[in-house]
């Protein structure tokens, strides 16, 4: 190769200039991205590429599809964990020719890559050592891109957390912190909370950040960390605004969490999609309101995602305030318990199956494990004890409502 006697010993103006010191000395196509796949600097003047690099170039950041595959097949794993050069074979389905690539490191923090498309070449140890002092000249480099890009975070942050609190009211001034931190605001946006198991350290927060910087199902504005939540500020891409994406990001990034860094989501959630950043606070709590419902309610609300689609589950605690504020008991339920305490009956727990399953006696009484015979005989005790009318929808509904609060008044309270 082209080797002067340490063509990486001196310091270089810009990235740029190191990539095509990279791309002279190896005779290769080059690419330098951060840590989190974004395109920092590439060699020009080289004919020959490949789909993959032409994508990265384009797009600024490495295709989503082309990460998952690297992932999928242990190259990101084998890069994060070594400092050697490490030999990368094609994958077609993405468009990836050979490559060589390494990771620019300090100490055990990984601050970016170094990507190689061998091109009618192919590199051998003497190569690899140059690539090793390349990667150590870019460490300076990215050490300072890091300290100004996180002074930028935390001024990003602050702003986040004034309109997760509502304490920015007005529109105009809104957009002038958002100009003054540089920051887009994209026409509509909603907030996504994701509870974890424990709170997360300062080590999960750099995965999370990962994740959430590869992505493409959606564009991350910003996001912020509370105890064990993790709440982001989201808007739909441009050329597929649909609410589907949002539930596929969701699923996602719980499994790519626990695939990737073995971290365990418990869930996610997202709150009403609105075109006023007055309304991140309203987005936010009806984020968190999923959350609570779903952790209430797990089976009826497995699949649910988004609080549009809660039904009537997102009145529950309006229901339950004004129950509470104007002291109103369900006599007949009370009836029941009374009943229940006395002869442990258990026909509290049957009415709920019951209208659970659309007052379905066969399917009711599956889910009990009981006869029909048995069922229907429990129901017409139920209905002499409370003097409840079963074919009353009027009353079924109201049943079924207070049965709901009733387990919302338990989650308020643990």
């Amino acid at each position: 190769m082209n080797y002067q006697k340490d063509p990486f010993s001196g310091t270089f103006e810009s990235l740029e200039t190191l990539v095509d010191t990279i791309s002279e000395v190896t005779s290769c196509p080059v690419t330098l991205e951060d840590a989190n796949h974004r395109l920092l600097a590439y060699s020009s003047h080289e004919a020959q590429s490949d789909p993959a690099r032409i994508a990265t170039i384009i797009g600024r950041r490495v295709p989503e599809r082309v990460i998952n595959s690297l992932w999928r097949d242990g190259f990101i794993q084998k890069l994060l964990n070594s400092d050697e050069p490490i030999r990368i074979t094609p994958i077609d389905e993405i468009g990836l020719g050979n490559r060589i690539a390494i990771s620019i490191r300090k100490n055990n923090e990984v601050l970016g890559f170094i990507w190689l498309l061998e091109v009618n070449v192919e590199l051998n140890d003497e190569d690899f050592l140059q690539l090793k002092k390349a990667a150590q000249a870019a460490k300076t480099k990215l050490l300072q891109l890091q300290v100004r890009k996180r002074k930028e975070e935390q001024g990003l942050q602050e702003f986040f957390w004034q309109l997760l609190t509502g304490h920015l009211h007005v529109e105009t001034v809104i957009k002038e912190e958002a100009e003054r931190l540089r920051v887009s605001l994209p026409p509509f946006f909603r907030v996504l909370v994701f509870q974890f198991s424990e709170a997360l350290s300062e080590k999960a927060q750099k995965q999370i950040h990962y994740i959430l910087s590869t992505t493409q199902k959606v564009k991350i504005i910003c996001h912020a960390v509370d105890r064990n939540h993790l709440i982001l500020l989201a808007a739909p891409q441009p050329l597929s605004p649909n609410k589907q994406d949002v539930a596929e990001f969701i699923n996602a990034f719980i499994t790519q969490m626990k695939e990737r860094f073995s971290i365990h989501a418990v869930d996610g959630a997202c709150g009403s999609m609105y075109d006023s950043y007055l309304k991140v606070e309203a987005s936010y709590q009806e984020a968190l309101t999923v959350l609570q419902i779903k952790k209430q309610f797990p089976k009826e609300t497995n699949e649910i995602k988004s609080y549009q689609d809660l039904g009537f589950y997102r009145f529950l605690p309006v229901i339950l305030e004004q129950k509470q504020k104007e002291h109103i008991e369900n006599q007949e339920l009370q009836k029941l318990r009374q009943y229940d305490r006395i002869h442990n009956s258990g026909f509290v727990h049957t009415l709920e199956v019951f209208l659970n399953h659309d007052s379905n006696v066969k399917e009711a009484a599956h889910a009990l494990h009981v006869h029909v015979n048995t069922l229907n005989y429990r129901l017409k005790r139920i209905s002499e004890i409370a003097n409840i009318d079963l074919k009353n929808m009027a009353q079924k509904v109201t049943l079924y409502l207070d049965l709901k609060t009733e387990k919302l008044h338990e989650e308020f309270n643990l």
